[in-house]
């Protein structure tokens, strides 16, 4: 094992230079250079675990088609692509929100790409994924409540019981998980889900999470909603339903934490959905 920072890394990696760049929920990352190439370590942390290996299958599984390569893994560490430091963040700030979305929906189209093997037996379907919205509606029920949860949760098995298009997901697409390198565009920290591909984009509404003059603007998420729809083949109202069920889980996980105020944020983008979807 190379150690560096109380941490150590497999000595086959050859993995020098470490240096933490980011600590999340998730785990903690590491640029490194790998033979003088410069490459990423994310040491995952427990409470996290099954979720990032479902990740990890979902890169192993795309070969770096649109998204970075998984170079190694050992139990609980990851030794990936450098994907780059430009996020389409930084590129919405520099050429404006339209033009991060098309970049958006271009990198979509590249990882969506069929593939001659079959997709990871450990990617989620959606029927699990969106477990904790049908929890917090059937709750709302049990109290005699109809709820914008119960209204989410009433979409999102519609949307379910519909699936098109039904393919390995990204599943946490959004602006910091777009980067720009010497590769151009690739999706980092897939989540591993499979589903309709229409799902994949509804993330992306609710972001970036700070930008409320875009997130809470019916105008941008009908042109955003349009450009995705072109870019997916399907009907703009199927995006907006994603995207509105998305939002309520989104709302549900954050009650499930206790924190009011990322769920009151999130249900006034689902507010603004809702006043799109009754004009589509």
């Amino acid at each position: 094992m190379t150690a560096t920072a109380n941490i150590s890394f497999p000595a086959e990696w050859r993995a020098e230079n470490a240096r933490q760049i980011a600590d999340t929920v998730v785990g903690t990352v590491f640029e490194v250079t790998v033979d003088e190439q410069p490459a990423i370590v994310k040491v995952l942390k427990a409470k996290a675990l099954e979720d990032s290996l479902r990740g990890a299958a979902f890169m192993e599984w795309r070969k770096g088609i649109g998204c970075v390569k998984l170079f190694a893994r050992s139990e609980n560490m990851l030794l990936m692509e450098h994907a780059g430091s430009l996020t389409l963040r930084d590129r919405l700030l520099s050429h404006g929100d339209e033009d991060a979305t098309r970049i958006a929906a271009d990198v979509l189209l590249t990882y969506h790409q069929s593939s001659q093997t079959f997709p990871p037996a450990r990617l989620q379907p959606l029927t699990r994924y969106f477990a904790s919205l049908f929890a917090k509606a059937e709750s709302d029920r049990r109290e005699g409540m109809e709820t914008i949860f119960t209204e989410g949760a009433r979409m999102a098995q519609n949307l379910i019981a519909d699936q098109r298009d039904i393919k390995p997901l990204h599943g946490d697409l959004h602006h910091e998980n777009i980067m720009s390198g010497p590769r151009g565009w690739l999706i980092i920290d897939p989540v591993g889900l499979i589903g309709d591909a229409a799902m994949d984009v509804a993330n992306m509404f609710s972001n970036p999470l700070d930008r409320f003059d875009l997130t809470r603007n019916e105008a941008r998420i009908t042109s955003m909603a349009g450009i995705f729809a072109d870019a997916l083949g399907r009907d703009i109202r199927t995006i907006l339903c994603y995207a509105f069920a998305y939002g309520c889980l989104s709302a549900a996980w954050h009650e499930e934490d206790g924190n009011g105020q990322d769920r009151d944020d999130e249900l006034a983008v689902v507010a603004a959905l809702k006043a799109v979807l009754a004009q589509a």
